[in-house]
């Protein structure tokens, strides 16, 4: 197996840089590399606030697993994620018939194209550190619909999943005769999640988008932090084709004397999110600005950090997850919550420093630079655009010593396949092309022509089965000797790792 390296620590002088320098750092760093909820699960060295299941398994009742499959089929049979009607009207008359359960809290609502689940996973863990119950919805699952909702950490258990889905079952249908369109399948998870929520009740609720922003079935929250992270091209046919055009719907989330947290941006989008911020009176606090990261160094299982917040450094974080998007993206994360509690602007001061190492040194991110095997050692990650394999192929480069490299990818039909596969070409010595179980997922022979044009027919090796790919990928990194290093990622989208988990044994 190939271990993460580790490094020498910088001499204490580095740490007294000034902070000008790394807003010039910032400012020199390409954006499309600072991206991705390429993240990762890994050791930690040190014990955070308790966590629960990285990822559920179904239910050990055959009872409990009937009911809940019973629940999926319901919510299968509805418009599907990527079939969309781009408007708030039909989750905002389920909020109103529900007796609008997304004002019983306040809440962190997350944008961005990239990095948002890590984000949000970090957010939540600052926040449960400081004794505040919390509440997550994000999407996508990798393997279980219950990991959308959580609850202090944890997804719902699947009894409280069931039940959250019979409580408003009466009111959607109510809402889908009246409306032109049937509620979606992601506007009642939406709606079960605030519901939920409510009734637990939760302190605050952190709130990933679906997609975009001003017509997301997320946005009839009224967040009093919006966090914005780093946008780059994807859904460009529902979105818009530029940044600058992307930017203008992910903006929608911000709202009246709202505090943004704006991660490095390119300079269309982030004038875009300026000049909203302008317009309904939000204050803005900017990466490599007012925020960033400060320092980082790799150490066994992650990294180590200084991180720049609104309320002054904090010295000696360690990280357990890997890739320098993830540092900026605790970054973001640290100042999100420092928005929320007040710091920097309503108080001055900071968070308590040993709190904050304590939640970060907890956070996990299933699916993101994880391990899953070792001999030879098999990670996964759901990078699934080109974006998010730059800083993915960076991440995986810096932290493992692999002397040789197979890819296993198998990619949904409607992201930029080819240029998702040639951030990868740098790094892998073969490609193993492979198709998911999804509707979505491209054809296994037009993949394999978009990989065979990128890495010359030699590299690449074709298997339509997931479960035959991982056998051929484990079986190339173990075939030579002389390659004892050889490590395989499995990636190109969510629910290819989510298969990939399974297959490998990963509950």
């Amino acid at each position: 197996m190939s271990e993460p390296r580790p490094s020498d620590r910088h001499d204490s002088s580095e740490s007294d840089d000034t902070f000008a320098e790394i807003v010039d750092e910032e400012t020199q760093r390409d954006p499309d590399l600072a991206v991705i909820e390429a993240g990762s699960r890994t050791l930690r060295t040190r014990s955070g606030p308790p966590q629960g299941e990285e990822v559920p398994a179904r239910p050990a009742d055959p009872e409990v697993d009937k009911a809940l499959r019973a629940v999926e089929q319901e919510l299968a049979g509805r418009w599907g994620e990527t079939k969309l009607e781009p408007s708030v009207t039909r989750i905002a008359a389920l909020m109103d018939v529900l007796g609008e359960p997304q004002r019983a809290y306040p809440s962190i609502h997350i944008t961005g194209t990239n990095g948002k689940t890590s984000t949000a996973r970090m957010i939540e863990a600052l926040l449960g550190a400081f004794d505040l119950r919390t509440g997550r919805y994000t999407s996508p699952h990798v393997q279980s619909i219950t990991e959308r909702i959580s609850l202090d950490g944890s997804p719902i258990d699947p009894e409280r999943f069931i039940e959250a889905y019979q409580d408003i079952k009466p009111y959607v249908e109510m809402v889908d005769t009246q409306q032109p369109y049937r509620l979606s399948f992601f506007e009642v998870l939406t709606g079960m999640a605030y519901a939920a929520f409510a009734d637990a009740p939760v302190d605050v609720a952190v709130v990933e988008v679906g997609m975009g922003g001003s017509w997301d079935a997320t946005n009839v929250i009224d967040a009093s932090v919006a966090v914005v992270t780093p946008i780059s091209l994807d859904h460009t046919d529902r979105l818009g084709a530029t940044p600058a055009e992307i930017a203008g719907e992910k903006a929608g989330i911000i709202k009246q004397g709202a505090t943004v947290i704006l991660a490095q941006q390119p300079v269309d989008a982030a004038q875009v999110m300026l000049k909203k911020a302008v317009e309904v009176d939000a204050t803005v606090a900017r990466e490599g600005m007012e925020f960033g990261v400060v320092s980082r160094e790799i150490a066994v299982g992650g990294q180590l950090l200084t991180l720049r917040g609104l309320g002054g450094e904090y010295e000696e974080i360690f990280l357990p997850l890997y890739g320098a998007h993830q540092a900026h993206n605790a970054a973001v994360a640290l100042s999100a919550v420092e928005a929320f509690f007040g710091i920097g602007a309503e108080q001055p001061g900071s968070l308590d420093a040993d709190t904050v190492r304590q939640a970060f040194a907890s956070v996990i991110s299933p699916g993101r630079l994880e391990v899953v095997r070792s001999s030879p050692t098999v990670v996964l990650d759901a990078a699934h655009n080109p974006a998010g394999a730059r800083a993915t192929a960076d991440g995986l480069s810096e932290a493992f010593g692999f002397s040789r490299l197979i890819g296993v990818v198998g990619t949904s039909s409607d992201k930029d396949v080819k240029g998702l596969l040639e951030a990868f070409e740098p790094i892998f010595a073969e490609v193993v092309v492979t198709q998911n179980s999804s509707g979505r997922a491209m054809d296994v022979d037009e993949l394999a022509a978009l990989a065979v044009e990128v890495f010359g027919e030699d590299r690449v090796q074709v298997e339509p089965r997931l479960d035959d790919a991982l056998e051929a990928a484990i079986t190339l990194a173990e075939e030579e000797d002389e390659y004892a290093g050889a490590g395989v990622l499995v990636t190109g989208s969510v629910i290819t790792v989510g298969e990939a988990r399974l297959l490998l044994g990963r509950r």
